[in-house]
């Protein structure tokens, strides 16, 4: 992942930084935003890492912490919620042997919540990567996730 080609793309104003944190995040393979990272954004938009932070923090799609190469986001709405998301999870968590924000030991899964995926007529939901799937059940969710393995 080339830090600089990413930061390239955007103009060097701070208005841009959740979607470069977004780019540079996307890119990389354990799906994060390393301390490397922080610094060229600092740099490159000239502020503080604290700022880059805050975000980081804020954001729950986010993070600065290292994860799977697939990251799993369980939709955690109200609407998901009643039709099934925390059984999902319950599946989840025993199928891959992990907790919610934990990741697999060979680094390939990491299983998180959202707040809401935007999908609710399709609940439950939950994405993987950038990957929508909706209308799931523990079969499908099996399926999945042979797929990605």
């Amino acid at each position: 992942m080339n830090i600089d080609a990413i930061l390239k793309k955007y103009p060097r104003k701070k208005e841009y930084l959740i979607e470069i944190l977004h780019d540079i995040q996307n890119q990389h393979p354990q799906q994060y935003v390393s301390e490397d990272a922080v610094i060229a954004v600092t740099q490159y938009l000239k502020i503080k890492r604290a700022q880059v932070y805050g975000v980081l923090g804020y954001y729950s799609i986010l993070s600065s912490q290292s994860r799977g190469k697939y990251l799993i986001r369980i939709c955690g709405s109200p609407v998901c919620n009643m039709m099934g998301s925390d059984n999902l999870i319950d599946f989840i968590s025993g199928r891959l042997g992990i907790e919610l924000g934990q990741t697999t030991p060979d680094g390939l899964f990491t299983l998180e919540t959202t707040e809401c995926l935007g999908n609710c007529g399709a609940a439950p939901a939950m994405m993987v990567n950038q990957d929508m799937y909706g209308s799931l059940t523990p079969e499908k969710v099996e399926s999945i996730l042979k797929k990605l393995k």
